[in-house]
This record gives structure tokens, C-alpha cells and sequence, in this order.
């Protein structure tokens, strides 16, 4: 117990471990109900596991006795079925109780009976040997899975091409956190991330690369596991051969990762006891010893010995990046969310620890899990109530910070370089908002708006004066920006997309469409303009053509918007079916600044677009060869039918296009700016 808390000292200091003593002896209910915990004291009656003769998984429980605790982690299992392909191998290892009789019962389960206790080494190593499921997932007994606990992990896999082993998100039956991934000291000590914290809080809810996970419920590739030799009998009967395994995957250049995704409730003390001088738990000190012999050279790389928490966490990572936005973004909401997005997904990559803050403080479930994906924390309410209060505390761990859009900008940058002198402060554009302002005064020819784009243009360009560096969206901005500010730093940070390539010939298929959502105010008027004067237009050489907006449209604006050939989709989950099946994408845009998403979206699938001359400001596309533009309602019909009568022009429109997104919008091309401008 002193070795403990000298070491939660060490890592927390007083302050962090006066906490950490609270949240161990505070008085909690022994369940949380909000994790439907399986009873243990139910009559036993047969169940089935809906596994499958084919498993890419095989789900391998080791036991011994504990019939009860074995039976409901099962349950669980049955009620919780993953989307992919299972089997379940229970090895009996000499239970002295009444559980193969039981488990006997149980259609669907694989039981293997050791001849002597082998032990959890040997039992897992028995389990994996007979497994016949591309991956391994070893799963204590003494735990319960929660919805999404074998698709998530699997998750990982799909995601990290260099995943060696994922591990879950482990809670206690009380629901505070248990384990969030594990931390390996230079003297071969081990500690628990996250141990009695609130499970949801954002240092908890992002994908993360750690130094092992526990053997309580871990997921490995069955050839790797069989390449590295399995779990290392040395440490037989138990303990330190799951950070051993960890270390070994990790000689192999793959890495491990903590996946709070997956969530399993673990009864820790049930299987093996928690006093380190008696039973299983004594092999803990003496594994210590064999584990340091054999990574000696390894535990070199590791944190020293003493290292505060928040530092042994990000030990591998390069430094600390907050990026502050207005809201969390949703890629299939906007063009900037998907922007943002993969930006935040290229930081990760680059090996730093990102942070993001939306300026609302608000992000649901689903946008926590997404940006977790990309190994983003998110720091929003209610844990984090606002930037300033939370730059008072970690101000001192960061290496740069980058405030997107100059309406949160201009809130913050000043109490960045108050607070955080040091860190490098960059300013993200997204567009430049007084250029958009401008155009829209001169569209409406509306003193009280080009005063607007005047305050606006103040306001940017003395924000661009006092950041380190600015990102800007198009070489037009670039270029607008140097002769105004010669002296700043402007770099170029385009829209990045995947380039997804043509699916569908031009024969297969009919019909425009219309990417943005109506929040956006040239978006807005696009549509408008469609609604009274394209489509009309259109409609005149082909009475069945149909225009499809996908993005949000308030329902006031429907009404307006209710005219022959006009589809109203709302936001969709999927842009890709209908970028597979449209023969051209409208981009009538007739004020605004920036890329447009819209257009790069659909040239990556592949669809000519035809636009306006201020949509493809910017986007190094050439009328006629890359993009047809049209800045009037008769050249959007010229357009069209140029598009739908001659399948060699369509086709030519298709392949420059892909070809300018994967030169001019890669993420390859991203990648390049921010490794020149955070080195």
C-alpha cells in the first residue's frame, strides 16, 4: 500500500492523489444500472451463443470455477452479438466446480477441458491453439460485454494498418473507469490509466497508443500471436504476460492501442484476489523480475521512473496540439467538417496528441466516438466549460494551438499568447470571411453588408498580423493576403478528400445534384437560384430532368423552394449513391470565398460539375477541360446538354477531375504543410 501511494505521488502529486483516495472510497451504489449489468444469482437454464462454424473472431475465455461469473459473461455475449463472425472457446483449466456440466448445456460454445491446471498462460495458449479465427480476443471470465465490445476493437484493426493488439475501455460494475489502456516505467513497473476516473470524461474517449492492455479483454491477429510464440510460459501461471505480449508485438514495429469503443465491465479481484503475498497475485512481484531481464534494452525507451501522469501518457507522442473550432465537426454537415477532420486525422498520424474544443462547448455521442476514431480528444461540456478556464491548467503542455475561423480567432488568440507565450499560435481561415462578405455586398448592392466586409477585413488582417502562421484554403487567398501582409506567414491548407474514382458509366446515368446545406448563406442563394431560374431553364429542353439538393433546408425555406423537378433530401448519410448515379454536379454559387468542398467532393467520385466562375476561384480548373463553367441560367443548359449528348466530354470531365483532386486536394498534399509548419 506505501509503494502505491508513493508512486501515485510520484505520478499525480498530493493534490492528484488526495483526488485519486476520494474517488477509491466515495460511496457509490455497487451497480450502475445504466450498464444492465448481468445478475449473477439467476437459476441456470440453457442458452444459446449465436456463433458461427466460419468465426473471423474466436472469442477465448480461460476459467477456473467461478460458474457463475463464467455464465453471465456469456449471457452478456448472447445479448450484446457482434455484427462479425464469432466463436466462443471456454478451456476449462481443472475447474473444481460444477462448470463444464454447466457450459455443456450451452449450444453454440466450444469447451475444451485441460487434463491439469495449466493456469492462464497455458489455458490461453490451449484456447488460441484450437482457435479458428483469424483474430484472437481473450476475454476473463469475470467479465460482461457491453454493445459494440467486439466490433469496435475490430474497428481499431481496420483503421491502424500498424494495430498489433487493441484493447478494451474496462469499467467496474459501479460504472468509474477501471482501466483505459496501461503505462510500462523504466524499472518494469506497470500502472492502470484512468483508474476510478468517470468513464466518459474526454481523456478517456479517444483511440490511443499505450504501452500494453490487459489480457482481461484483448484482441490480436491469430499469425502475429502465433509469429511472437503466444503468451511467454515464463510467466506462468499469470501476470505480467500480457504486457510481455505487448512488448513483443511492438518488436515487431506494430503498435498497441487503447479502443474506447469497445466497453467491458471487469469484476477485477474476482479471478485472481488482489493481495500481492497470497495466491495468484504473489506471481505479480516475481514476473516483474523476469519481465525486466528479458526488456532490458526496451525499458530503456520507457518513461523514467517517476514521471507525472499527463507525461508518461503522451510519452511517444511528439507534443500537444489544440485546435478550437465554433462546433464539433460532422462531416457530412459541411465541406469544413470534413476539412477539419481530416486534419485533425493527419496530426495523429504526424504523432502528435490533439485536442479539439468546440467554441459551443457541445458534441453528441456519435461526434465524441468519430473524432475518437481519429485519436482526437474532445473537450466539451460538461467536463470542460470553457477555453480560458481550461488554458489556466494546460497551457503549459502545449506546442501549438490553432483557432479555426477569425470569429473564434478573434475571442481567443490574445489569451493564447497570454496564457501559452510559448506555443504556436495558427490562425485557420477556412475561408476568408470578409472576401465572402465582400461579394455578397456587391451582389446585393448593400451599404450596411460591404460595412460589414470592411469590419470583417480590419478584423482579419489583424489577426493574420499577430499569429505565427495562417492557413488559407486557395492560392487565390494566398496571393490576396501576401500583397496586403507581406510580412506574414500564409500557407496553403486546401480541402483534403479521398479520391473514391468513377463507378458508373455515363449511359447509367441521369439527373444533378446539389451538395450544401442551407445554413451556409451562399448555399442559400445557390439553391434559390436553382428553385426560380436554372431548373425552369432546364426544364424547358427536358421536362423530366430533376435537380436533388442534399443538405439541410429549414422547413420555413421549403415552401419557397416547392417547384417542379426540385428534390429536397435534407442531409444524407451517404453522398456517394448519388454521385455514383448523377450525370453532373451544379456549383451555381454566386458570391463566397474559399474551395469549394462541393466541387472537390464530386470530382472525387468521379462527376463533372458544371459552376459558376466564382466557385472555382482558386481550384486550378480550366473551363471546358477540367469543369464547365456557367454564370448564367442559359449556360447552365448549354452545359447540361453538352454534358448529356456527348459521352466522350463527360468522360474527359471525369478523368481531369479525379486528376486535380489527387494533385491539388490530397491529404498527401496537406500532410506537407502542416510536417513544414509544426516542426
Amino acid at each position: 500500500m506505501l509503494q502505491r501511494l508513493r508512486g501515485s505521488i510520484a505520478l499525480r502529486g498530493w493534490r492528484g492523489t488526495f483526488a485519486r483516495v476520494q474517488q477509491e472510497f466515495e460511496h457509490r451504489p455497487t451497480l450502475d444500472d445504466s450498464l444492465h449489468v448481468e445478475p449473477l444469482d439467476v437459476p441456470f437454464a440453457p442458452f444459446a451463443l449465436p456463433t458461427s462454424d466460419k468465426p473471423l473472431v474466436s472469442v477465448i475465455i480461460p476459467i477456473h470455477g467461478k460458474v457463475a461469473y463464467t455464465l453471465a459473461c456469456l449471457r452478456s455475449i448472447a445479448r450484446h452479438a457482434p455484427k462479425a463472425a464469432f466463436e466462443v472457446v471456454v478451456v476449462d483449466d481443472a475447474s473444481p466446480d460444477d462448470s463444464a456440466e454447466r457450459l455443456t448445456q450451452i449450444p453454440g460454445l466450444r469447451l475444451l477441458r485441460n487434463e491439469r491446471n495449466l493456469g492462464f498462460v497455458g489455458s490461453c495458449n490451449s484456447g488460441a491453439a484450437a482457435a479458428r479465427g483469424e483474430f484472437l480476443l481473450f476475454l476473463n471470465n469475470d467479465t460482461q460485454v457491453m454493445p459494440n465490445w467486439l466490433d469496435g476493437l475490430l474497428g481499431c484493426f481496420d483503421d491502424r494498418a500498424d494495430c498489433g493488439i487493441a484493447g478494451s475501455r474496462l469499467v467496474y460494475p459501479d460504472g468509474r473507469l477501471q482501466e483505459a489502456g496501461g503505462l510500462v516505467f523504466a524499472d518494469g513497473s506497470c500502472w492502470n490509466t484512468g483508474r476510478f476516473e468517470e468513464r466518459d470524461a474526454p481523456a478517456w474517449r479517444y483511440r490511443r497508443e499505450t504501452d500494453y492492455v490487459s489480457g482481461a479483454s484483448l484482441l490480436i491477429r491469430r499469425d502475429v500471436f502465433e509469429h511472437v510464440g503466444g503468451f511467454d510460459q515464463r510467466y506462468a501461471p499469470a501476470y505480467y504476460e500480457d504486457t510481455d505480449l505487448a512488448f513483443a508485438v511492438r518488436a515487431l514495429g506494430l503498435k498497441v492501442y487503447y479502443e474506447p469503443a469497445s466497453t467491458v465491465i471487469h469484476c477485477e479481484g474476482i479471478s485472481a484476489g488482489t493481495d500481492l503475498h497470497a495466491g495468484m497475485k504473489r506471481h505479480q512481484v516475481t514476473n516483474q523480475a523476469t519481465f525486466i531481464a528479458k526488456w532490458e534494452n526496451a525499458l530503456r525507451a520507457q518513461p523514467p521512473e517517476g514521471t507525472s501522469l499527463p507525461r508518461a501518457v503522451h510519452w511517444r507522442r511528439r507534443g500537444r496540439v489544440l485546435v478550437v473550432d465554433s462546433m464539433t465537426p460532422e462531416p457530412m454537415r459541411d465541406s469544413g467538417s470534413l476539412r477539419l477532420s481530416a486534419i485533425l486525422r493527419l496530426l495523429d498520424e504526424q504523432g502528435w496528441s490533439v485536442s479539439f474544443l468546440p467554441d459551443d462547448g457541445r458534441a453528441t455521442e456519435e461526434e465524441i466516438r468519430a473524432l475518437g476514431a481519429l485519436g482526437t480528444e474532445i473537450l466539451c461540456r460538461p467536463w470542460v466549460p470553457d477555453l480560458p478556464r481550461w488554458l489556466h491548467k494546460h497551457a503549459h503542455e502545449l506546442h501549438a494551438v490553432m483557432l479555426c475561423r477569425h470569429t473564434v480567432a478573434g475571442q481567443y488568440a490574445s489569451q493564447v499568447r497570454k496564457l501559452a507565450p510559448k506555443t504556436r499560435l495558427l490562425f485557420d481561415t477556412v475561408d476568408l470571411h470578409f472576401l465572402r462578405e465582400q461579394r455578397a455586398a456587391e451582389l446585393s448592392g448593400s451599404a450596411s453588408m460591404a460595412r460589414q466586409a470592411q469590419a470583417s477585413r480590419k478584423s482579419e488582417l489583424a489577426l493574420i498580423e499577430q499569429c505565427d502562421v495562417t492557413f488559407v484554403v486557395s492560392p487565390h487567398e494566398k496571393a490576396l493576403l501576401k500583397a496586403e501582409l507581406p510580412q506574414a506567414n500564409i500557407e496553403l491548407l486546401s480541402n483534403i478528400h479521398e479520391v473514391h474514382g468513377c463507378q458508373h458509366s455515363h449511359a447509367a446515368r441521369r439527373d444533378l445534384v446539389f451538395i450544401g446545406g442551407f445554413g451556409h448563406p451562399p448555399n442559400a442563394d445557390a439553391v434559390r437560384w436553382i428553385a426560380n431560374s436554372i431548373l425552369p431553364a432546364l426544364r424547358t429542353i427536358d421536362q423530366d430532368v430533376q435537380v436533388h439538393v442534399l443538405g439541410d433546408v429549414p422547413e420555413s425555406a421549403r415552401a419557397e423552394l416547392a417547384v417542379p423537378g426540385l428534390v429536397l433530401h435534407g442531409r444524407v448519410k451517404d453522398l456517394g449513391p448519388w454521385l455514383e448515379g448523377s450525370l453532373a454536379s451544379l456549383a451555381p454559387l454566386r458570391f463566397g470565398a474559399g474551395v469549394k468542398g462541393k466541387i472537390n467532393m464530386a470530382m472525387s467520385f468521379g462527376l463533372p460539375v458544371i459552376a459558376t466562375t466564382t466557385a472555382v476561384e482558386g481550384m486550378s480548373l480550366t473551363d471546358g477541360r477540367d469543369v464547365l463553367v456557367a454564370d448564367a441560367p442559359a449556360s447552365f443548359v448549354n452545359a447540361y446538354e453538352r454534358l448529356r449528348d456527348n459521352e466522350a466530354l463527360w468522360s474527359s470531365l471525369s478523368q481531369h477531375g479525379l486528376q486535380n483532386v489527387q494533385e491539388h486536394f490530397s491529404a498527401e498534399a496537406a500532410a506537407r504543410t502542416l510536417r513544414l509548419v509544426l516542426n
